[in-house]
């Protein structure tokens, strides 16, 4: 299997959503995947924020190496996550891509405005889902080489 930025371990990617029919169909994708990685799900904002802070129940999380974030999450949404990571100096540079049914204009310039590294709609048919989800893999895990990781 190909190996993240040769580092000789699995990526650990965090998915950060709450419909479960998009968490299965995005596992499904990495699973057949050919990057060996470690997928950690959180179903809302303050979750993600927990587990990129150790904080809780995830004080013995790993650093992710890239995050796919929702935009529509209870209790603390996507932008406010992202803006949190941002001004944050050990998540600032974490690759954070947002992943979300949201098609409108204002929440593309929004989530760039805020430093996300991608904004990809997820569509509607679940084999157009799971192409996407496998040609992000592909990309952002095979090709793109990811920042060091930035301890707190």
């Amino acid at each position: 299997m190909d190996e993240p930025r040769r580092t000789g371990r699995p990526a650990d990617i965090l998915l950060v959503e709450d419909n479960p029919g998009d968490v299965r169909l995005t596992r499904e994708a990495f699973e057949d995947g050919a990057i060996d990685n470690t997928l950690h799900v959180t179903t809302d904002g303050v979750e993600a924020l927990d587990f990129l802070h150790r904080r809780g129940e995830y004080e013995d999380a790993p650093r992710p190496d890239i995050v796919l974030l929702d935009l529509n999450l209870p209790r603390k949404d996507g932008d406010e996550v992202l803006d949190e990571i941002r001004a944050d100096p050990g998540l600032e540079r974490l690759p954070v891509i947002v992943l979300t049914s949201s098609q409108a204009e204002e929440d593309v310039a929004k989530s760039y405005d805020l430093r996300a590294n991608a904004f990809l709609t997820k569509p509607i048919d679940p084999d157009e889902f799971i192409g996407v989800i496998k040609s992000f893999q592909q990309f952002w895990l095979s090709i793109v080489r990811l920042p060091p990781c930035t301890e707190e």
